[in-house]
């Protein structure tokens, strides 16, 4: 079985990437720098069943895609702009994808659907710019030779994935010791450059059981009419060509039990390297690797917040005020409740009747 993992690997993300990845030309990029995501601190907010309702109130970065191997703007994805949210609760990231685009699904073809994937730098050295950056070809690149380059990737193609519906991480692919989802696609990937990117877990100098795929993610499209939930005999879902938005929504914890350099760690109060990827079958023709659309032509800084908001700091104390006062006038109630009790007690009249003694007798 890990040696058929090993070989689906190489087969999705090696073969295709040495083919495909050839820039002509040199590369220039103006990115613009003043872009950023943000990652607020909100707690007890997020269902992860990709649904963009309670993402309503929080704000995203907005983005024009632009293909990735040639970053014009005469070559923009021609249906609108990607928008980008994020938050933290403290434990977990959360991430929403917005992007409009008509209804295109071919169950089974991944190349035939739309697919987003999210990178984030590990290495200091690592660049966004040809996936990590490192000079290593595909016979020489190693942990050891290419250390300080490794980028983090999270690749979500729906081609098996029903909408609203739960993939990633899971117990059977995570038990085996490395980054794939077997049922829906959604994987944990790192890379060195583009010629040199594997499951987490799995590498040229031999595979560690101790990966795993940390991810967990779904998708929508606001086409849908059922909202009780799909199975996949109700596969494509919506007549393909309906207008509408995609939302692919994703969490992964801060930290992960990573300790092959495999995966970006997120600290509070610390800011994140990353970009994101999209791939749409265009005019219903396939997709390919290095055809894809990206957020910009360099890092995009991930603002995540150490969690003391001066607004949520606010509205701690005033649910705290508020909660002191309910009690203070409770208590006052009950206290004079229990005044006036003994009040009466003490100082209603008694009428005790008048017993001779004999009568006792």
């Amino acid at each position: 079985m890990l040696q058929l993992l090993v070989v689906a690997c190489l087969l999705i993300f090696g073969t295709e990437t040495v083919v495909s990845h050839q820039e002509s030309g040199e590369w220039s990029c103006e990115s613009e720098s003043e872009i950023q995501v943000m990652a607020d601190f909100r707690p007890g907010l997020i269902t992860l069943d990709g649904h963009n309702d309670d993402w309503k109130d929080i704000d995203g970065s907005e983005f024009p895609l632009r293909p990735a191997l040639d970053p014009d703007a005469d070559h923009e994805y021609d249906a609108g702009k990607m928008t980008v949210k994020a938050l933290h609760d403290g434990r977990d990231m959360y991430f929403m994808l917005e992007i409009d685009g008509n209804y295109a699904y071919d169950k089974g073809e991944n190349n035939k659907c739309p697919s987003v994937a999210l990178m984030f730098q590990i290495g200091d050295q690592a660049t966004y710019h040809s996936m990590g950056g490192c000079k290593e070809g595909t016979d020489s690149c190693t942990s050891k030779a290419c250390r300080g380059f490794e980028v983090d990737i999270m690749h979500f193609s729906i081609g098996n994935a029903i909408p609203g519906r739960l993939y990633g991480g899971n117990p059977i692919d995570n038990g085996e010791g490395n980054g794939g989802d077997r049922f829906g696609h959604l994987v944990d990937i790192y890379a060195w450059n583009p010629h040199c990117r594997y499951l987490d877990g799995l590498g040229p100098s031999g595979n560690d059981s101790s990966a795993q795929n940390d991810w967990h993610g779904a998708w929508w499209h606001s086409s849908f009419t059922t909202q009780s939930g799909y199975v996949e005999e109700d596969s494509p879902y919506t007549p393909d060509g309906q207008k509408g938005t995609y939302y692919f929504e994703f969490s992964r914890p801060l930290r992960t039990m990573d300790r092959l350099q495999q995966d970006v760690q997120f600290t509070l109060g610390s800011p994140a390297k990353m970009s994101v990827a999209f791939w749409y079958p265009m005019d219903s023709k396939p997709w390919h690797g290095s055809g894809h659309y990206t957020i910009g032509c360099d890092w995009i800084p991930l603002d995540i917040s150490s969690g003391s908001s001066s607004g949520l700091t606010a509205s701690t104390i005033k649910g705290s005020s508020d909660g002191t006062s309910i009690s203070a006038i409770v208590m006052s109630m009950i206290s004079l409740v229990v005044s006036g009790f003994i009040a009466y007690r003490l100082y209603s009249p008694r009428n005790v009747a008048f017993t001779p003694m004999e009568n006792n007798l």
